[in-house]
């Protein structure tokens, strides 16, 4: 997968996309990443990439000369057809079905805005996906594009350690994830349940199976209407008493 953002501030980037995860990826091929400062696409004497909006009000907003040149250069370097991401407050809450969606594109460029907004017609006629990661504000796309890069090439095969780690993640499943338990057994008096140190797999995954239902349905129960369920599970959860977790246990 090949990945571009689209920045005023590419030296953000440049300890997110060398570490962890991300860096491994890249060092490894499977991902392309890059920070390129559309300012170099400015066509004026002063490399102005924003301007007073028409009709007044306050701030300045991104002109869309640069970013389509931008994005047609890379398209050009890359002979191909990317899925352009606007990172914009309005746009569709990104979750992990999204990430899912978007890991199987070959190229990505993620357009990263700053002051008051975009030209409007960067986003009739040049993206493709509008995305916020929140109802909240922030300086910049910058920090957006991170969070959406990072959940899309954790997916991407080769990528982790344990390929069933995204599987299971909470979210990929519907759910919430299960409770994880690490040594030692005790711990200041708090030991791990029995039921994960028997060596019986068949139980373990029954167990692991309604800890993620009963956690889903005290912290987001809102997950479970569209969460696959048996129809074992959905007379289960309905027959339970609105209680805590520790009481459930």
């Amino acid at each position: 997968m090949r990945i571009d953002v689209l920045t005023l501030f590419p030296e953000m980037f440049e300890g997110v996309f060398g570490a962890s995860i991300l860096g491994k990826a890249k060092a490894k091929g499977i991902v392309s990443l890059e920070a390129v400062n559309f300012r170099d696409y400015a066509n004026n004497k002063h490399n102005t990439v924003d301007d007073y909006p028409y009709g007044g009000g306050g701030g300045m907003v991104l002109k869309p000369d640069p970013v389509f040149a931008a994005v047609e250069d890379l398209q050009n370097e890359a002979d191909s057809k990317p899925r352009v991401i606007l990172m914009c407050p309005q746009g569709e809450t990104f979750t992990q079905q999204k990430a899912e969606e978007l890991s199987k594109e070959k190229h990505l460029v993620l357009i990263c805005g700053h002051y008051e907004g975009y030209d409007e017609r960067i986003r009739e006629h040049l993206v493709t996906d509008e995305l916020s990661i929140g109802d909240y504000v922030l300086t910049g796309g910058e920090i957006p594009a991170m969070t959406v890069i990072d959940s899309v090439v954790r997916l991407l095969p080769g990528v982790l350690g344990n390929e069933t780690s995204a599987i299971t993640d909470s979210y990929s499943t519907g759910l919430l994830e299960h409770p994880h338990y690490t040594r030692p057994p005790e711990f200041r008096g708090w030991s791990v349940p029995d039921i994960l140190v028997s060596g019986h797999h068949a139980n373990i995954e029954a167990w692991r199976r309604e800890q993620s239902l009963l956690r889903t349905l005290e912290r987001r129960p809102d997950l479970l209407q569209t969460a696959e369920l048996t129809a074992k599970e959905k007379k289960w959860l309905a027959s339970l008493p609105k209680q805590s977790k520790t009481e459930q246990q």
